[in-house]
């Protein structure tokens, strides 16, 4: 029997990872996730690799987001050594990949990236965009390669326009596209400038057919303080009373200041969980780290314990 830190694939799209809190079933085409807690297996059989790995494909965006977090200098990832980087998280257990950016549109060899992973590894494929250089025929190169797209939204209408510098209705029209190309979620950055936004953002998104609504509490950057504590106890008390339809999500560092969030995988965390890439080929903890490990010849793999070795931050 093969061992389960290789993730056994079976069936169209699923796969299973073993780790602290049991055997976790994934399923890429539908994002179904069954949790055999009752089960638990030895160290020696979990996956070696984080669960979800982001990947900043570039640095280069064409908005200028007041809250962003993306380095400014214009890196790009070499294309080659990405697909040799996501061959090894695949085969040590990993479940799904998320391009980013930066714009991760604006990097030549999206399309082509999305379907060698798709084609010929077992991961999810995700990436995460503002949009709006998306047009028919990026779609048309990415239709069947991309489980799941995930759209940058803060704020609606005027509050949107100003924090994007792009106009909502042409938003709207990018929705549609995204909507024929895949399966598609809301990221919603919270602060005390889109706060009163969310009931209307939510409706929004359930209407525009979104499956699911991130909210991602502003974090520290570039001079700015993130999300206060006002802010915090104003999004406490509208998730206690949250009754829509659409299913909420909320980032890691976002639910450790909140009540109401609970972890199924609370065991599976740190670089067990989540690791990051950015467009320098870096491997950090999370998109928010000014240092990590380069990944060199010895692979992602490699750097992944030289990581786990220097900042302490055990799988």
């Amino acid at each position: 029997m093969k061992a389960l830190t290789d993730t056994r694939q079976f069936c169209d799209g699923l796969k299973v990872r073993a780790g602290p809190c049991g055997i976790h079933i994934f399923n890429r085409r539908t994002g179904a996730n069954i949790l055999l807690e009752e089960i638990q297996v030895s160290t020696t059989m979990w996956a070696t690799a984080p669960r979800q790995v982001s990947v900043a494909l570039t640095n280069i965006c064409d908005l200028r987001c007041p809250y962003c977090y993306a380095p400014k200098n214009r890196a790009n990832l070499d294309s080659m050594r990405l697909m040799e980087w996501l061959n090894e998280l695949d085969s040590n257990g990993c479940l799904g990949v998320g391009f980013g950016g930066g714009e991760p549109t604006l990097h030549s060899e999206l399309a082509s990236l999305c379907k060698y992973t798709a084609r010929h590894t077992g991961l999810a494929v995700t990436f995460t965009t503002h949009a709006h250089q998306l047009n028919d025929r990026i779609a048309a190169d990415l239709k069947g390669n991309v489980h799941f797209i995930r759209v940058s939204m803060d704020g609606v209408g005027a509050t949107y326009e100003t924090l994007r510098g792009r106009a909502f209705s042409l938003l709207c029209h990018k929705l549609d596209i995204v909507r024929a190309l895949a399966p598609f979620g809301i990221n919603f950055v919270v602060n005390s400038s889109t706060i009163a936004e969310l009931e209307i953002a939510v409706g929004f998104a359930a209407e525009m057919g979104a499956t699911e609504f991130l909210l991602l509490p502003e974090r520290p950057v570039h001079g700015r303080p993130g999300i206060d504590t006002r802010t915090i106890e104003q999004l406490q008390t509208w998730l206690n009373s949250y009754a829509g339809t659409i299913p909420l999500r909320i980032s890691e560092s976002g639910a450790s200041k909140l009540a109401a969030c609970v972890d199924p995988l609370s065991r599976e965390t740190g670089l067990r969980a989540y690791a990051h890439i950015d467009a320098s080929g870096v491997l950090k903890r999370s998109s928010y780290d000014e240092s990590g490990v380069l990944i060199d010849a010895g692979g992602v793999m490699n750097a992944l314990k030289v990581l786990e070795l220097t900042t302490g931050d055990k799988r």
